[in-house]
């Protein structure tokens, strides 16, 4: 058993997203991200794949040493995660890393300072985290819900993400749901929220405020824009309810950028959930740590894969 799985010294994690990627070490005692360590540093997803693995390594390298050899690195599907290998097509993301052996790339851009990477899902990560300190602690079965450009999920029981069998969505992501006869991601997504906007509002043009914006002309009172939060919201609840009942979760927990507009996203997918008849004792809750979740949750996993995964 390496030094880190041990837990005698930091893991290091990767948390990478469309947008950015954060570096950072995670204590071996506190099991917290150390704030001396953490790095965000931006990311475009549109990139050459040469391009990506330079800007993912070189946030990676600027870690200080005295780490452990083994990785955990969260980073969106569809990934294959046991392999370290890309399957990103027509998602809009990552395509040049689609087929490309992203590990190995990794590996050898970090040299002598990576043994081993441990790949998985951003959304199982944000899980572990909360799972272990946050919002999901005490919960044998719960959702997780992340909300960013598009939505992902993931089923945790007894700590574990679930990825198959009749209790959860195809491989556990929520986003492979369809609602109003169409995917969900048509709907709960920021280009499903923008879109959503322009049909209500035609004055908006072709320059469309982003879901940010669109957040604050909720809270001000802009009807079209309270519209597509609750339109989006409620139909992301009327897809889940049957997925919590049969999961028999015990708390949905959210996190990911829109959650930071609650009091628009919670009322609607309460209301989504309650009209397809979920359980009413089921709590919705806001993520305790959605900033630290995903690298406290990417080392958690790193402790507990098998060596010879």
């Amino acid at each position: 058993m390496s030094d880190a799985r041990a837990g005698g010294v930091p893991v290091p994690v990767l948390d990478i997203g469309g947008t950015h990627v954060t570096a950072a070490l995670v204590g071996p005692g506190t099991r917290r991200p150390v704030p001396s360590t953490v790095l965000r540093a931006p990311l475009d997803s549109r990139a050459a794949a040469g391009d990506l693995l330079d800007a993912v390594a070189g946030a990676a390298l600027v870690l200080p040493a005295g780490h452990g050899g083994c990785w955990g690195v969260a980073i969106p599907g569809p990934f294959d995660y046991a392999t370290g290998v890309g399957r990103f097509t027509g998602v809009g993301k990552f395509e040049s890393l689609s087929g490309v052996d992203v590990g190995a790339g990794l590996r050898a851009r970090l040299a002598d300072r990576a043994e081993r990477l441990c790949f998985l899902n951003d959304a199982d990560a944000f899980a572990l985290g909360e799972y272990g300190a946050g919002a999901a602690a005490g919960h044998d079965r719960v959702v997780c819900l992340t909300l960013g450009t598009g939505v992902g999920s993931s089923f945790l029981a007894a700590g574990r993400p679930v990825h198959t069998g009749p209790l959860v969505p195809p491989h556990g992501h929520v986003h492979r749901l369809t609602v109003h006869g169409r995917p969900l991601e048509d709907t709960v997504s920021r280009r499903g929220i923008r879109r959503h906007y322009a049909r209500l509002s035609p004055g908006a043009g072709q320059l469309l405020p982003d879901v940010r914006e669109l957040a604050a002309r909720a809270t001000a009172g802009d009807a079209a824009a309270v519209s597509a939060f609750r339109y989006a919201f409620e139909a992301l609840g009327l897809a889940l309810a049957p997925w919590i009942d049969r999961f028999d979760a015990t708390a949905v927990v959210v996190g990911g950028s829109m959650a930071r507009s609650w009091d628009l996203i919670h009322p609607a997918l309460t209301a989504g959930l309650a009209s397809a008849g979920g359980p009413d004792d089921v709590p919705v809750r806001p993520a305790r740590n959605p900033e630290e979740a995903p690298l406290t949750g990417a080392a958690e996993w790193v402790r507990g894969v098998p060596e010879t995964r």
